[in-house]
Parts: structure tokens; C-alpha cells; sequence
């Protein structure tokens, strides 16, 4: 639980309400696009302050946005909400040999996230974002990651964390600080998404756009 002295706050909530109401039937929310200040500031921690039924209703539409977008993770600054809550999943792709090391990431309600490396390894892939639409950039990310969130109801996890699910975790944390990826991206591999399936999506360690787009990996 979140807290036998947590008191829903009555504005927050209707103004949650709100929010979730403009997704209209369907509940997609617009995504908010870098340069908005939501996506900058320090995300306030979740204590109780929505109803329960506020609460399932606003990660029903985060998720339903997430999968519509679509995109393997969502946190709430990017629709527009300072709370310390993110949505993730993901799931196999074919290519069992592919080096992201992806893994089944089953749904995840993530309630006030942290985390912190395992070891020293690191890996660079490129990674996108939804509020960075249409760009993709290779970020060094760390490998194995001890990962710290509660649940919808309250209840304290901690689990390792390994490969692209780790780097899944990692993104949507850093939203809730204010980070977005490409802040510590290597800039030169900035590239839109068109290109990067054209150019560079056959092998997806980056080591020819390294040597072609002038980056150290």
C-alpha cells in the first residue's frame, strides 16, 4: 500500500480526470514533444494522491497510448503529467541472435522508479523516444541494472534487470527526471527514422555509422 495516511488529493485527482477525458473513447492521449517544460522538471513522487479508480484509468490510457504510439514504454510527463509513474512492456522479436539482447518484458506498471548499474558493462545501440519523434540516436546504456519501483497497489519491487528490458527501464526512469536520451546521446549519430532503416538498420551494432558518421563507440 501506498501508506495508511495517504489522502487523496481532491484537485490532483479532477484534474487527472481531466486529462484522461481528452483521450476520448478510445483513451490515446497526444504524446508531448521535446521542448515542452514537462519533460524537464523533476517529477513529483506518487503517495496515494489519486483515487483508486483514477489511478487504473490513467495507466489504461497510458497503456493504450503506449501501444497505439507505438512505443515499449510511456511515462506520465509525456502526456503532459509531473507524477513519477511509467507503463513499459515489450516483447521477442524473431532474430534470436540480435546483440540488443532483447527480452520478453511482460507489462509493467513502474511507481517511483530507480535504479542503479550491476558491474561496469555497457552497451550503445540507437535508441528513439516518443517525445523525440522521427529521430533515433545511439546512447550508451549500462548492461545490467538492479531496478527498484512499486506497483499500482503499492508493493515494493526489486529485480535485475539485463539487456534491452534494462535499457527500457533505464529510458523510462530518466523521464521522471527530466532526462531525455538524446542528452547524452552521441550527437553525431543523430539520425531521422527513415534513415536509419535505410542506412543502418541491418546491423544493429552501430559500428559502420560510427565509422561513417564520425563517433567513437
Amino acid at each position: 500500500m501506498f501508506g495508511k495516511n495517504a489522502k487523496v488529493d481532491i484537485e490532483f485527482n479532477r484534474a487527472v480526470e481531466q486529462l484522461i477525458k481528452t483521450g476520448g473513447k478510445e483513451r490515446i492521449l497526444p504524446i508531448v514533444q521535446a521542448g515542452e517544460p514537462v519533460l524537464r522538471q523533476e517529477t513529483m513522487p506518487y503517495a496515494g494522491q489519486l483515487s483508486r479508480k483514477t489511478l487504473d484509468k490513467l495507466i489504461d490510457t497510458m497503456h493504450t497510448t503506449m501501444l497505439e504510439a507505438p512505443g515499449v514504454g510511456l511515462a506520465a510527463t509525456q502526456i503532459g503529467l509531473g507524477l513519477a509513474l511509467a507503463v513499459v512492456e515489450d516483447h521477442v522479436r524473431d532474430d534470436e541472435d540480435d546483440p540488443r539482447e532483447i527480452a520478453e518484458f511482460p507489462f509493467h506498471v513502474i511507481i517511483n522508479p530507480s535504479y542503479e548499474p550491476i558491474g561496469e558493462e555497457t552497451r550503445s545501440f540507437y535508441e528513439g523516444c516518443l517525445s523525440f519523434d522521427g529521430y533515433q540516436a545511439v546512447r550508451k546504456r549500462w548492461l545490467d541494472i538492479t531496478a527498484r519501483w512499486q506497483d499500482e497497489d503499492g508493493k515494493r519491487h526489486e529485480e535485475h534487470l539485463h539487456g534491452w528490458p534494462a535499457r527500457i527501464f533505464q529510458h523510462e526512469t530518466d523521464h521522471l527526471s527530466g532526462e531525455l536520451y538524446i542528452d547524452k546521446a552521441e550527437i553525431r549519430s543523430l539520425a531521422t527514422t527513415e534513415n536509419l532503416e535505410d542506412l543502418w538498420a541491418e546491423n544493429p551494432v552501430p559500428t559502420e555509422a560510427a565509422e561513417e558518421l564520425g563517433f567513437d563507440l
